[in-house]
C-alpha cells in the first residue's frame, strides 16, 4: 500500500448515503505515524487452535519452489498476471521465509509505502508486511503469514487508497473501520488479534492483494471513472515492455466488489 494513503475523515455506514456523494478533498496522511503504545504482537492472543477458521485438509501449501526469490526484488506493476494469481498457503518457517519478509520490508521502505504483500514482489504465497509508520526503525515492523479476517466492523469508512502497484493512482475505498483476524507470525506462532484504525486499513488492502483483488475493484463506478485513463495507461506500459497483449483490461471492471462479504 503506498504510504500517500489520504483519509476521508467521514464514517460510513451500510444504510446511510452512497459513497458518491462524499467530495473529494486534498487530505494526505503524514507519512510518519504515532503508534500504539503497546506493540500489536504483544497485544495479540496466542494458541487458536489446530486451523484457522478457512484452512481445508486438501489445503495447497507452498513448496520451496513457490517461496524462492531472487534479490533485490521489485514491485510487481499492474496489469502483471502475478497480481491475480492464487496465493497459496504456508507451512514452512525457515530462515527463507524470514529473509523474504526482510526483503519485502526493504523494497516497502525504498518505494514509500506503509504496506506490502507477496505477489506484488512477484511471490505467489499468504504472506504480508506493513509498518504505518513507513520508515525503517521507527514505528512497528508487523509480519503476518496465512491471515484470516473471522469477523468485521458493521461501521464503514471510506479513505482515498493508492497502491504500489499503481504508481500514482488513489481512489476512495471504503472498507469496515475494524477486523478480528487469525495468521501467523514468521516463526509460525499462531496470532488472533483486533486491528483498527491505520492498521485495519492497510491490512485489508493487503489482505485483497492475496485473495487476487486489486484496490480499484473496491471502487464504486463513479470513482473507478476518476482513474480509468491512469489504468489504462499502465495496460499500454505493460504492452509495449512485454510485447504480450494485456491479460486485463479495465474496461471490463464493474467496481464496487462486496465489501459486506466479509464475516461479521
Amino acid at each position: 500500500m503506498a504510504a500517500a494513503l489520504c483519509p476521508r475523515l467521514r464514517g460510513f455506514m451500510a444504510s446511510s448515503r452512497p459513497l458518491l456523494a462524499l467530495r473529494p478533498v486534498a487530505l494526505r496522511l503524514p507519512m510518519r505515524r504515532a503508534v500504539p503504545a503497546m506493540p500489536l504482537a504483544a497485544r495479540a492472543r496466542r494458541g487458536l487452535g489446530s486451523s484457522t477458521a478457512n484452512a481445508q485438509l486438501d489445503e495447497d501449501f507452498a513448496t520451496a519452489s513457490d517461496l524462492r526469490f531472487e534479490s533485490p526484488l521489485e514491485v510487481v506493476k499492474y496489469p502483471d498476471p502475478v497480481l491475480r494469481a492464487r496465493n497459496k498457503r504456508i507451512n514452512t518457517f525457515d530462515d527463507n521465509l524470514r529473509a523474504l519478509a526482510d526483503e519485502m520490508f526493504d523494497v516497502m521502505y525504498k518505494t514509500d509505502g506503509i504496506g506490502l504483500s507477496a505477489p506484488q514482489v512477484g511471490v505467489n504465497v499468504q504472506l504480508m508486511v506493513f509498518n504505518p509508520a513507513g520508515v525503517k526503525g521507527e514505528g512497528e515492523e508487523i509480519v503476518l503469514v496465512n491471515p484470516v479476517i473471522y469477523k468485521s466492523a458493521k461501521r464503514l469508512l471510506v479513505f482515498e487508497e493508492g497502491c504500489l502497484s499503481f504508481p500514482g493512482i488513489y481512489g476512495n475505498v471504503v472498507r469496515p473501520e475494524s477486523v478480528k483476524i487469525e495468521a501467523q507470525d514468521v516463526t509460525g506462532a499462531k496470532i488472533k488479534v483486533k486491528l483498527s484504525g491505520i492498521h485495519a486499513r492497510v491490512f485489508q488492502h493487503e489482505f485483497d492483494h492475496l485473495l487476487g483483488i486489486l484496490f480499484f475493484d473496491r471502487m464504486t463506478i463513479d470513482v473507478l471513472e476518476t482513474v480509468r485513463e491512469e489504468l489504462k495507461n499502465l495496460e499500454k506500459k505493460y504492452e509495449e515492455i512485454t510485447g504480450l497483449a494485456s491479460p486485463e483490461t479495465v474496461e471490463n471492471c464493474k467496481g464496487a466488489k462486496d465489501v459486506f462479504s466479509l464475516p461479521r
